[in-house]
């Protein structure tokens, strides 16, 4: 079964507004988890919302520096919540051959959780990673977690070993 793990909006214009701590946590599972994702030859995609970009702004709309970007990994940029509409996400999955994704990043309460729905949708096995989501509300990654499929790092690690 090959993987997919979407990094979703981890851009400094995204996290405004979200405690820096919960930034530096989250940040800290999706690394972890890309670096397992990427040592078995799985597909880490990292999802750059860019609605909004003009040429004085196009630094903000680069992915924060705390999540590591390897060269092996794709960049697909979109101008709606969910990753995939209008963009080429789905093409570039098929023709990974994936079949389950695991979802990170932010917000959990619109880019996040639309794009699950989206992955669900189109016959995708989805889960969103547990501690690798955010949200300027709290509460609202309970709910998430409370609502969706969720996944620990240590049972991503045990799937590719599979």
């Amino acid at each position: 079964m090959k993987i997919g793990f979407l990094v979703i909006d981890m851009q400094a214009i995204h996290l405004q507004g979200i405690d820096k701590q919960n930034v530096n946590r989250a940040c800290e599972y999706i690394n972890y988890v890309s670096d397992m994702i990427r040592s078995k030859d799985h597909i880490v995609i990292h999802i750059q919302d860019i609605e909004g970009i003009t040429e004085s702004n196009r630094d903000e709309y680069n992915t924060i520096p705390d999540i590591h970007i390897k060269d092996k990994d794709l960049i697909v940029s979109k101008e709606y919540s969910n990753s995939f509409w209008k963009t080429d996400l789905e093409q570039i999955l098929v023709k990974q051959g994936i079949e389950f994704i695991i979802i990170a990043g932010n917000a959990a309460e619109h880019c996040v959780l639309f794009t699950y729905n989206g992955a669900n949708e189109r016959g995708y096995n989805a889960v969103i990673l547990q501690n690798g989501i955010l949200s300027k509300h709290d509460d609202v990654i309970t709910s998430t977690y409370r609502d969706r499929n969720i996944i620990s790092y240590p049972v991503v690690k045990y799937l590719i070993r599979k």
